[in-house]
This record gives structure tokens, C-alpha cells and sequence, in this order.
């Protein structure tokens, strides 16, 4: 059975539990607008999605920045502003994209990122992308042997950073944890985003 009242107390019961909600409903706004001024600060300090290089705009997303050049979509692992530091040894003039184009595409290569960035990035303009081993090295598995007479894209491990072009050649070399950026690197020549 519940206790009577009078009326003067349930006023102030009434209010009371009136200032509490309001009181609460202010403690919330306040840490909303706190939250909103936070975030706000907190986007700045995160990774730039977007870069813009020599009139080409790179979008980040899913851990790949993404171009758009006319009808065709690239996505590469680093931006062209990533690759710029690299110390690396080039040789020969590097041919551009239109030489690749209609044409078969043999690859060698000893990391599959740097293999399937190639790829990816090309198979749209080539005849077709075959495996294949280089005249003098070994190789396991059943691949044509090709020379350099054939577009041939040879990606190794190596102690030496290069981009070297011989022939119809291209050998990237670097250590395993550069071959990614070489292999942008030299995206980013053939398709004439970086001289």
C-alpha cells in the first residue's frame, strides 16, 4: 500500500526528479558537442586519403589507392608520393604502356604482390599474361622459357635496387619489402604519371 502524500510534496518530488532529467539532458549535450569538437580534431591527425600527383588524383580505399585514367580503373598498394624517395639504379629507357598493348605479357617474378599488381594493371591492354622463366635461370614448374625478343617483366630479390629495361625487358630488382614500391614505380612510368 502506498503511502499518502501531500500535495506540497509530491510538487517537490515532481521537481526534483524535473531537475534531474534536465540535468542529465544537459551532461549529454555537453559530451555530445565535446565528441563532435574531437572527432573533428582526430581527422586530421588521420591518413590523407586522397593525393594528388601531376594532375592524376589518387583515391585511398581498402588499403589501395585507386586512378581513374579515361575508361580504365588501377588500384596500386603505394601513391606515387611513396614511391618518390626510393634510391634506385634505372636503366634504359623504359617503354610506355601502348608498347604492352594488344601483345602477350610474360612474367617471372619472385613475390606475389608485385606479380599480381602487374596483373592486375595490365591484363585489360595486353593479348594475355602468361608465367614464364627467363633463357638462363631456373625455374620450377612448366613455363615457356622466353628471352628478351618478348614483353617479359622479371620481378627478383635482390641486394641491388633497380629498374633496368633491356630489350623488350624489364628486370625490377630490390629487397623483398621494396618490390611492391619498384613495381609502382615502374606502373607509374609506363602509364606516364611520373617522368
Amino acid at each position: 500500500m502506498r503511502k499518502l502524500q501531500t500535495r506540497s510534496l509530491e510538487q517537490k518530488k515532481t521537481k526534483r526528479n524535473q531537475l534531474i532529467v534536465g540535468l542529465v539532458l544537459i551532461f549529454v549535450m555537453i559530451l555530445s558537442t565535446f565528441g563532435i569538437v574531437m572527432n573533428s580534431m582526430g581527422n586530421s591527425t588521420k591518413i590523407k586519403n586522397k593525393v594528388d600527383y601531376n594532375g592524376y588524383t589518387f583515391n585511398l580505399n581498402n588499403n589501395l589507392w585507386n586512378l581513374k585514367l579515361g575508361n580504365y580503373q588501377f588500384s596500386f598498394y603505394n601513391n606515387p608520393l611513396e614511391v618518390e624517395n626510393l634510391s634506385i639504379y634505372l636503366e634504359g629507357n623504359l617503354t610506355k604502356l601502348n608498347s604492352y598493348v594488344s601483345q602477350p605479357l610474360y612474367l617471372s617474378s619472385e613475390d606475389y604482390l608485385s606479380s599480381s599488381e602487374i596483373y592486375n594493371s595490365l591484363s585489360s591492354f595486353v593479348e594475355r599474361t602468361q608465367l614464364a622463366c627467363y633463357k638462363n635461370e631456373s625455374c620450377t614448374g612448366d613455363f615457356p622459357i622466353k628471352n628478351c625478343d618478348d614483353n617479359f617483366i622479371i620481378i627478383l630479390e635482390s641486394n641491388e635496387t633497380s629498374i633496368k629495361q633491356q630489350d623488350k625487358c624489364v628486370f625490377i630488382k630490390g629487397q623483398k619489402e621494396e618490390l611492391i614500391k619498384l613495381t609502382d614505380l615502374f606502373l607509374f612510368k609506363i602509364l606516364g604519371i611520373k617522368e
